[in-house]
């Protein structure tokens, strides 16, 4: 078996114990005699992964009641349209933290329905290094979104921010799960599946009961919370693979992790090897101000373009696959998602030090 060490931002590495037990039910789900491509969504075979993936979700989370879990097709982009559309209040703002691309397109997509928006903090102004500290929020705004997690520029809120007594939205597609928190100040939570959750395909939603009073009924029937909430996401065809992968996703999270406490240990150690790495070097530059640098995804500069473009070739070449930066800011970038293993960072490590050896 030749796996190399995946880095990749999404679709990005999924557990290798996970993808060892799809190879084993591939062509015979739980004595079925079909693959779980194959069985219906309607069937209790797979409403028993269904059910179990919600329930695993919501220990992992300490969720007791008051929240829904939900599979939505579209990925983390739809959520962007849906939040606005079921959430903002009548004659209400809505309010948006701008910490880069990914909460750039949410607030456009708030725009083009005609919301009034109100980005009450951005990091624009110095290329979305970092996470904004000082801002208001007004009381009476529908809710307050950020994104938990910033890929591109490789930047992550520590402490969520304080919303003034309003809902908290959060777009946590690259951080979900990587970490405890708490979920009651929000009313809603969106993460698309193929980062730290499984393969591409939905978003997972998380919705706090009193939210769902908030959706208009004269919406387009799939474009409506309630729809999914009343029909434990089977108003229609789920995406039956991704849950599927998901809920063994979850299960390595809680039987072999032991918890989020546990996770956010690892990617802590995690992060730190890649840093230190950086931060003892001249010659590999950290993107991310340091107090909002991501553990997640590891950003980077080398002196040059050129350089750049050699280490990445060099890493490719050693089994070091997915570390070439987003398109629209360059350079190099690590994401060590939760199923990134210690074993593939250390090696990383080493290269880098390797490759600043032969380069420097």
């Amino acid at each position: 078996m030749n796996r190399i060490h995946n880095f990749n931002p999404g679709p990005a590495a999924l557990p290798l114990e996970v993808l060892q037990t799809i190879k084993e039910e591939m062509l015979d789900f739980k004595g079925t005699g079909m693959s779980i491509l194959e069985i219906s969504h309607r069937s209790k075979q797979f409403e028993e992964v269904l059910n179990t993936a919600i329930e695993r979700l919501k220990r992992l989370l300490g969720i007791k009641e008051g929240f829904h879990v939900v599979f939505v097709q579209g990925g983390a982009t739809l959520q962007f349209a849906m939040v606005p559309l079921n959430l903002s209040l009548p004659h209400r703002t809505v309010s948006y933290i701008d910490t880069g691309t990914w909460s750039t397109k949410a607030i456009k997509e708030a725009k083009i329905l005609g919301k009034d928006v109100v980005v009450v903090a951005s990091s624009q102004d110095k290329e979305y290094t970092y996470i904004p500290k000082d801002f208001t929020v007004d009381s009476s705004t529908s809710y307050l979104h950020f994104t938990s997690n910033n890929t591109i520029r490789g930047t992550q809120w520590k402490e969520f921010p304080n919303p003034n007594g309003v809902p908290l939205v959060s777009d946590m597609s690259s951080d979900f799960l990587s970490r405890p928190f708490d979920v009651s100040p929000f009313g809603l939570i969106y993460a698309g599946a193929q980062k730290n959750l499984g393969p591409a395909g939905c978003a997972v939603v998380l919705i706090r009961e009193d939210m769902l009073s908030r959706s208009p009924k004269d919406l387009p029937t799939l474009l409506r919370y309630p729809v999914y909430t009343e029909n434990n996401s089977l108003y229609n065809t789920p995406p039956c693979f991704v849950i599927y992968t998901i809920g063994l996703v979850l299960k390595w999270l809680e039987e072999t992790i032991g918890g989020l406490q546990n996770m956010e240990r690892i990617n802590e150690e995690k992060a730190k090897i890649l840093y230190e790495v950086i931060d003892r070097s001249g010659f590999y530059r950290g993107t991310a101000q340091k107090d909002s640098r991501s553990l997640m995804n590891i950003t980077f500069r080398l002196s040059s373009e050129e350089l750049e473009k050699r280490f990445l070739d060099e890493a490719q070449k050693n089994g070091f696959g997915g570390l070439k930066g987003h398109r629209s800011v360059g350079g190099c970038r690590a994401s060590v998602y939760n199923a990134v293993s210690l074993e593939s960072v250390r090696s990383l490590a080493s290269f880098m030090e390797e490759f600043e050896r032969v380069n420097g």
